[in-house]
């Protein structure tokens, strides 16, 4: 049986899931199964960052811009998204 209290914070924790502005995210980092391999993407206050080669030669890939989808206003937008 839960208390009240944690009733009250489940349901704070819905609005805060449903109000994306409210959330901004500084720093993670992820992995994504890219098609032919597996990719670290990594977002640190503003930079983004994988570890496939392309990348490394153009400082965006697929991986961090789908990711960026993803997370749509609680990150910084690249250029390439704006």
């Amino acid at each position: 049986m839960m208390d009240s209290g944690l009733i009250g914070k489940i349901e704070k924790a819905k609005r805060y899931a449903e109000e994306k502005d409210r959330i901004t995210i500084t720093t993670f980092e992820a992995k994504i199964r890219g098609e032919n391999n597996d990719h670290t993407v990594t977002y640190d206050h503003g930079k983004w960052n994988c570890t496939c080669s392309y990348f490394q030669g153009h400082g965006v890939c697929a991986h961090t811009m789908g990711i960026e989808l993803v997370l749509k206003g609680m990150v910084e937008p690249s250029e390439q998204l704006v």
